[in-house]
């Protein structure tokens, strides 16, 4: 596929967003969406096969059928698999070479939401340019669907349970052993989500005593008060029943957070150091070096160290962490969202994947969750926004610049300093780590100041 010049406007930093019924997600556009998949995938001569599957939000039945009218119309078919979790999509493209998977769901997102991820015929998330293609030719398509109705007319869809089966088939097949997991007593919060069918059997199916929380979705109550974005009630309820570990997924289940047999949260630093360093451990990763975002924290960079395992640091963004390992051709990486990435296992963030091994990990060990993450050590953090009038290069401006000096001149080898612009709104980033919280707190302060003072909105 050629790349044209534009930069995609349509798709964000995960696919199409927004809230349903409103552009983007109105019915002309996403039927024109599918209908500009099938153009450019069937641009071979044949028409192009795609999965297609999404979260529990009331209005992904809508779209999926929207989308498969698209479809339909340029000339290619959908199999549709329901409710599935987002990494099930990508994991049966590349299995049964599908030509690209399509995922309806907002992901973290509140219920009103939904959202189109894109799945390359090789797993991965489509590439910008391919966004930017398909976007060029947007209009034409919705054009073209507008003089063809009611033939690109949506119907309801059959959905194909197989797939489900063998997606969980896959995932178990994972873990070696016969019940790896007997004698594990976890507690999971499947966010009234994708998760929330499958979760609970593929950890009995592997010898684990699972109870769920938040496992009755009713089209309108993903993510809400649950799932890894609010992990609480997971929490308390850890503290409260006799588990040894706790599970939060979010919406479309291609990320999980961890809590230990305490209560505390764990996110996806002490997840990574977990799972790189057993790996490093038994021989398992080569190169010794994971990829992190410049987000996560100096202490999962200093306990890996430990271990002998390096850190390489990318842009925030599952997206970068997954563009970064294949570059760097390495095997694990991730994000604090839990977010988490082994290139030998799966092409994307897979929250039951990463569930079930970390899961069997600590099974193995026999230790409480909180005993073997003593080894990682969180670096006192704060991150500080400020609002900007204009985003002017942050070097150019001196009052910044001798702000920035003094604060690295301060922290030396024991801290670490992010300064940057968020991509979505005028505001500057200070993000310092350092060994004790109240000198961060006064070091982010005097770079704030300084930035304020030069461009504050």
């Amino acid at each position: 596929m050629t790349s044209p010049k534009p930069s995609p406007r349509l798709f964000g930093t995960d696919g199409i967003r927004g809230a349903f019924g409103e552009a983007p997600l109105d019915r002309a556009t996403v039927t024109a969406v599918g209908y500009r998949l099938a153009q450019m995938l069937g641009a071979g001569g044949e028409g192009p096969s795609l999965i297609l599957g999404g979260d529990t939000r009331d209005s992904t039945p809508e779209i999926c059928a929207w989308l498969a009218a698209g479809l339909e119309a340029g000339g290619g078919e959908a199999r549709f698999l329901g409710v599935v979790p987002t990494p099930a999509i990508a994991l049966l493209v590349r299995r049964h070479g599908a030509d690209a998977g399509i995922a309806v769901s907002a992901s973290h997102n509140p219920w009103p939401d939904n959202g189109i991820k894109l799945v390359s015929r090789d797993g991965f998330k489509w590439s910008r340019a391919d966004e930017a293609e398909l976007e060029a030719g947007l209009e034409a398509a919705r054009e073209h669907l507008a003089s063809l109705a009611p033939s690109a007319s949506a119907r309801a869809l059959t959905s194909d349970p197989s797939g489900a089966t063998e997606y969980l088939d896959l995932l178990a097949a994972t873990v070696p052993g016969e019940r790896p997991l007997a004698g594990l007593r976890v507690l999971l919060d499947t966010a009234h989500g994708a998760a929330s069918a499958y979760a609970a059997p593929l950890f009995e199916r592997l010898g684990a005593a699972a109870t769920v929380l938040f496992d009755s979705p009713d089209g309108r109550n993903i993510n809400r008060g649950c799932g890894s974005t609010e992990p609480q009630a997971l929490a308390r309820a850890m503290t409260e029943g006799d588990y040894h570990l706790g599970i939060a997924f979010d919406g479309d289940a291609d990320r999980a957070l961890l809590v230990d047999e305490t209560g505390e949260v764990r996110d996806g630093d002490a997840m990574l150091y977990l799972w790189a360093s057993r790996l490093a451990a038994t021989g398992r990763l080569e190169p010794p070096k994971i990829v992190a975002t410049t987000m996560s924290n100096l202490g999962l960079e200093r306990a890996l160290a430990r271990h002998g395992v390096g850190l390489e640091r990318c842009d925030v963004g599952d997206r970068e962490v997954v563009e970064t390992l294949r570059r760097e051709g390495l095997r694990l990486g991730g994000e604090q969202s839990g977010h988490l990435v082994d290139l030998e296992l799966s092409s994307t963030g897979d929250g039951l994947l990463t569930a079930i091994q970390l899961a069997a990990l600590v099974a193995a060990n026999g230790e409480p969750l909180s005993r073997q993450l003593e080894g990682f050590r969180r670096y006192p953090q704060v991150l500080t926004n400020v609002r900007v009038r204009e985003k002017q290069d942050l070097a150019s401006l001196s009052g910044v610049v001798a702000a920035r000096q003094r604060v690295e001149a301060r922290l030396g080898d024991d801290g670490r300093l992010v300064l940057r612009y968020s991509g979505t709104e005028p505001l500057a980033r200070v993000m310092i780590e350092g060994p004790e919280q109240t000198l961060v707190d006064e070091l982010a302060e005097d770079l704030a100041g300084a930035i304020r003072s030069a461009i504050g909105a």
